[in-house]
């Protein structure tokens, strides 16, 4: 569990187009085995130490003829922004896809102090 020991408590959220494979048969859509894509997000401001973040797949078009493997996950999350991921294995195509996400942590105020 994180605890949050700040008053000032920033909630940032957002949609991301992760991939439209099916446009020009890239990887998702037309290969096979183990594949992934990955997705930069930046924060609308930064938060004072790497926030709680969730993602979560808003939108997935996937062929019919394949069963849907699908991971999807947050890496590499830092005060300014984090990674989304979406994994796949075996024979699923993914034509596109699309994320939503949340971020929850401490933001700095002006009450702030650094002292060296």
């Amino acid at each position: 569990m994180k605890k949050l020991r700040n008053y000032l408590i920033g909630v940032d959220q957002g949609d991301s187009r992760l991939f439209s494979d099916f446009r020009h048969d890239g990887p998702m859509w037309s290969g096979s085995g183990s594949r992934d894509a990955t997705v930069e997000v930046r924060f609308s401001e930064p938060f004072l130490a790497p926030p709680t973040v969730h993602v979560s797949l808003s939108m997935m078009d996937i062929a019919a003829s394949s069963n849907p493997r699908i991971d999807i996950s947050a890496r590499a999350i830092t005060e300014e922004g984090f990674e989304i991921v979406v994994h796949t294995w075996s024979d699923t195509q993914i034509a596109r896809a699309s994320a939503s996400w949340l971020a929850i942590g401490e933001l700095a105020h002006d009450e702030d102090w650094d002292i060296p």
